[in-house]
């Protein structure tokens, strides 16, 4: 296998929740809707807002990663939801499946051989695909990390 293959198949591995990290699909199934819009005793952000915080920022980091004409939102706001809870349960779900298909977009640009992982994006300050993919890696794996937390405390997560 070339270098260039397996950097590829360890980043996806990353991206896809693997090693240490808790996979996201496992972190969010079956959490009580009448828990999503919970901020427990001491915690600064509910179910909710970290996963659209999730959503929007693996969203910005895809379009800023294929797009030189993506305007990023203002920071923090742009980044986090207006509401504490989803409206209903249908922005929960589509809150997941949008996270879901981009991610598989963002994997689709790394997975590519046409991609180059160490070319700075020419819209960017020296940003290659290889950082944004490991800051998405990152970032996720921080906030996935988060939900588990919130979900103990709010009594949530299956021992």
């Amino acid at each position: 296998m070339s270098q260039d293959r397996a950097l590829r198949d360890h980043l996806l591995y990353l991206l896809r929740g693997g090693g240490a990290h808790a996979p996201f699909d496992q972190v969010i199934a079956d959490l009580p809707a009448e828990l999503r819009g919970v901020r427990p005793p001491g915690a600064s952000h509910s179910p909710w807002e970290v996963l659209e915080h999730l959503r929007l920022a693996q969203w910005d980091i895809l379009e800023f990663s294929r797009n030189g004409d993506h305007v990023s939102p203002d920071w923090p706001e742009g980044y986090w939801p207006q509401e504490q809870a989803p409206p209903d349960a249908e922005a929960w779900d589509r809150s997941i499946e949008t996270f879901r298909r981009e991610l598989q977009e963002l994997e689709a640009l790394v997975d590519d051989p046409a991609s180059d992982l160490y070319a700075a994006f020419p819209w960017g300050k020296d940003q290659t695909l290889l950082r944004e993919a490991l800051l998405v890696a990152d970032h996720n794996a921080y906030h996935l990390g988060e939900l588990v937390l919130l979900r103990r405390l709010l009594g949530a997560w299956p021992a």
